[in-house]
């Protein structure tokens, strides 16, 4: 018997959410590697708290890494664990060679409104799929996201993105 039989959720509808959750687990094992250089490379201004901050949101992105990959096995699918396959699929761009606070914390801005808008996507998915562990866990990722991206505008004062505090 399949795990799905047992969640009584429908094969069809979770093979979309599984896809989409792909792309998720892709688009944040950019951002998993974006982070760890931010850290390894930050000079200048902001060095300690933005040194311990990177820290903090590549830790952060590991646990979510982790999470969604078990939520896609959980409704059937296996996850890529080639990094050559997330480079293709991810959203996210690789970034390298940034040691300057503002313009880490800018890139870091402009993925996290990209990973929200696929994250609200994904929750209206898994809704529509009945899956309701899928729902809880994009709402816990929004909520925890929504007010980091609301602590590093206040942080960076609107300079990274030109977008904060509008």
């Amino acid at each position: 018997m399949k795990t799905l039989d047992y969640l009584h959720l429908n094969e069809s509808t979770s093979a979309n959410v599984v896809a989409s959750l792909k792309q998720l687990l892709a688009d944040f094992q950019v951002h998993y590697m974006n982070l760890r250089g931010f850290h390894w490379n930050i000079k200048g201004r902001g060095f300690f708290v933005l040194h311990a901050k990177f820290e903090e949101l590549y830790n952060d992105a590991a646990e979510k890494v982790d999470q969604i990959a078990e939520r896609i096995l959980m409704l059937g699918g296996s996850p890529s664990n080639k990094f050559s396959d997330y480079l293709n699929l991810s959203h996210v761009a690789e970034i390298g060679g940034v040691s300057c606070g503002d313009q880490a914390l800018g890139h870091i801005l402009e993925t996290y409104r990209h990973l929200i808008g696929e994250e609200r996507k994904l929750l209206s998915q898994a809704s529509e799929a009945g899956d309701e562990v899928t729902v809880s866990m994009m709402t816990d990722y929004l909520e925890e996201q929504e007010k980091m991206v609301w602590m590093l505008c206040a942080y960076a004062d609107g300079k990274p993105s030109g977008e904060c505090g509008k």
